[in-house]
C-alpha cells in the first residue's frame, strides 16, 4: 500500500474516532458506573462490534442497507431500543461497594455484550464501512493485504480511543468516594445513554 494513501486513511480514522458517537457515550457511561476495571470488556466489545460491522459490510450487507430504507430502519430502531434499555438499567442501578468495579464474569460479559451490540447494530456504521474503505483500496494491487492493513489500522486507533475515554471516565469514578455522587454518576450515565438513543433515532437513510 502506498504510504500516502495509508496516511490519508490514518488521518480520516483519527478524525472519525475523536468525534463521540453512541459507542463512546456507552463506554463512558459504563465506566462511570463500574470504574477503570471495565476497560477490558468494553474495549474488546467495541473491537468485536467494529470487526462484525466491517465483515458485514464487505459481505454485502452494507450495500443492502444503503439500498433498503426498511432494513435500515429496522436495525436503527433495534439499536435505539437497546440503548434506552441500557439507559434505564444504568439510571436506576443501585450504588454499593460491590458495584464499583466488575468483579464477576457475568458483569464483564454484560459490559462486553452491550458494547458489542451497540457497535455492531449501528446501521450507519455498516453503511459507512462499505462507502469508506473502498476509497483507499487500489484495484490494481492485491485486495487482501490492503484490507488487512486498513482493518488493523482502524481497529488499533479505535481501541486506543475507547481505552482513553474509558480510563478517563473510570478515573473520575474511582476518585469520588461519595455514595451520593456515585448515584448521580449512574443517573448521568443513564441520561447519556438516552441521549445516544436519541442520536441513533435521528439517523436518516440516505
Amino acid at each position: 500500500m502506498n504510504i500516502e494513501v495509508w496516511i490519508a486513511f490514518f488521518s480520516a480514522v483519527l478524525v472519525f474516532c475523536i468525534i463521540p458517537g453512541p459507542t463512546v457515550i456507552l463506554v463512558m457511561s459504563q465506566a462511570l458506573s463500574h470504574g477503570k476495571k471495565s476497560v477490558f470488556p468494553l474495549v474488546t466489545g467495541v473491537i468485536a462490534g467494529d470487526l462484525t460491522a466491517m465483515t458485514l459490510s464487505l459481505a454485502g450487507l452494507g450495500g443492502i442497507l444503503a439500498a433498503s430504507s426498511e432494513l435500515f430502519l429496522i436495525l436503527k430502531w433495534i439499536g435505539v431500543a437497546y440503548l434506552i434499555y441500557l439507559g434505564c438499567k444504568t439510571f436506576f442501578a443501585k450504588v454499593d461497594g460491590a458495584q464499583e468495579a466488575p468483579k464477576t464474569s457475568s458483569d464483564k460479559w454484560s459490559m462486553f455484550r452491550s458494547a458489542y451490540l451497540v457497535t455492531a447494530l449501528n446501521p450507519k456504521g455498516i453503511v459507512f464501512f462499505v462507502a469508506f474503505l473502498p476509497q483507499f483500496i487500489n484495484p490494481a494491487n492485491d485486495f487482501l493485504p490492503q484490507i488487512l492493513i486498513l482493518v488493523a489500522t482502524f481497529i488499533t486507533l479505535v481501541a486506543l480511543n475507547i481505552t482513553f475515554y474509558t480510563l478517563f471516565a473510570g478515573q473520575v469514578r474511582e476518585r469520588v468516594e461519595s455514595h451520593n455522587a456515585k448515584k448521580w454518576f449512574n443517573r448521568f450515565g443513564g441520561s447519556a445513554l438516552f441521549g445516544a438513543g436519541a442520536i441513533t433515532a435521528s439517523l436518516k437513510h440516505s
